[in-house]
């Protein structure tokens, strides 16, 4: 958001303005660590696709966290980029993400032991092996990347990194 001039940013948070692409997201943390979990979390979910996941019930499980944490990080990216969490400004948003990651974090790992202890080494179809163990790579790295966004969204919720003189310059700016 610091591309944006004063009059761009205020045309992007009123209600009836077209959003606005904010650039600076893709380089900051938050919009960094979003990318990495679409992908890391695209390569879960499409791995475990395409084995005979349907046979074994543990893959089940893994199948709907990634899917649906997918499916959420990629909203959560949109909104983000689009600016559209500032229309929304009623919402707590650093909380929302906050609990978001969280509860990812803690469902990624559940996916990732369950996905790790359900591989086996003796499946009489090699490649899905490989695509399972791959999985498990995955999903581990995708829990990682959540618990970081976590510790991220909670230094942001709780305002730490910022002092007491620049959180009221920005209040009154």
């Amino acid at each position: 958001m610091a591309g944006l001039s004063g009059a761009a940013r205020a045309r992007s948070a009123s209600p009836g303005s077209p959003p606005v692409l904010d650039g600076s997201f893709l380089l900051s943390p938050l919009g960094w660590l979003m990318g990495v979990q679409a992908v890391l979390g695209l390569l879960v979910w499409s791995l475990i696709a395409a084995t005979t996941y349907h046979l074994h019930a543990a893959y089940g499980w893994v199948m709907f966290v990634s899917l649906f944490f997918w499916i959420l990080t990629l909203l959560f990216f949109v909104i983000y980029l689009l600016q559209l969490h500032q229309k929304f400004y009623m919402i707590p948003w650093p909380l929302l993400l906050m609990i978001y990651n969280a509860v990812a974090t803690v469902l990624y790992i559940t996916a990732f032991v369950t996905c790790a202890a359900a591989v086996q080494p003796t499946s009489w179809r090699q490649w899905d092996y490989n695509r399972r163990a791959a999985a498990s790579f995955f999903a581990c790295v995708t829990m990682i990347t959540y618990g970081v966004s976590t510790f991220f969204s909670f230094r942001a919720w709780k305002g730490l990194g910022s002092n007491a003189a620049t959180s009221q310059v920005t209040d009154h700016a």
